[in-house]
């Protein structure tokens, strides 16, 4: 099973040592100028609010998580805007949301796992200086992360959706710049990855 912990946020909390030390911050950063945000995708439980705010630590950055965003504007919580106004309303809110963030720099943005699903807010998340990274791992582990995070997630409900949801939204993840896969990798290596590829990825830009 892995780690199954890195669809969690607890661990973003606790500083990494050797990852900071690995990265070398000061000639890296040089190279990160042509990358204004780098955007996480992926479905629930991929990592994107764990790895995020470990990324945004070690580049200086900024971490933006969307959901929070959008619960922090409509002062209610994205399980209790799908039950109040449904799906539709909140991918209306969602698109806002990417619209007002996506001019801003040095920032590391978790999109929510269906975010993708909106044909205008794809457009925004491709917009240049934007890096977007798929964070990604088979679903029978991504539903066993979300078991132990233990967070309400909307989706959930319908468990005999997720799979069709997963395979609709799979080609738009697949769409991103960078795909790390994410199975049996604590947060912290999945964080050095991403980082290591959207190295690779600007010096041959």
């Amino acid at each position: 099973m892995g780690h199954p912990s890195i669809g969690g946020r607890d661990r973003a909390k606790k500083r990494s040592p050797t990852l900071s030390g690995w990265l070398g911050l000061q000639a890296y950063n040089p190279q990160m100028q042509r990358v204004s945000r780098l955007i996480l995708t992926g479905f629930m439980g991929a990592g994107k609010s764990t790895v995020g705010p470990i990324l945004a630590r070690e580049l200086g950055w900024k971490f933006v998580d969307l959901d929070e965003v959008i619960e922090a504007s409509s002062q209610r919580t994205v399980a209790e805007i799908f039950r109040d106004f449904g799906e539709a309303e909140f991918r209306q809110r969602e698109r806002q949301a990417v619209l007002e963030l996506i001019d801003q720099k040095k920032i590391v943005l978790a999109l929510g796992g269906g975010t993708v699903e909106d044909e205008s807010t794809r457009s925004l998340i491709q917009s240049p200086g934007n890096c977007v990274v798929f964070l990604h791992a088979e679903l029978p582990e991504l539903l066993a992360r979300c078991t132990v995070e233990g967070k309400t997630r909307p989706l959930l409900a319908a468990p005999e959706s997720l799979e069709d949801r997963h395979k609709r939204r799979l080609p738009h993840y697949r769409a991103a710049h960078i795909t790390v896969t994410t199975t049996g990798l604590p947060p912290e290596k999945v964080a050095e990855r991403v980082l290591t590829e959207v190295r690779k990825r600007v010096s041959e830009a």
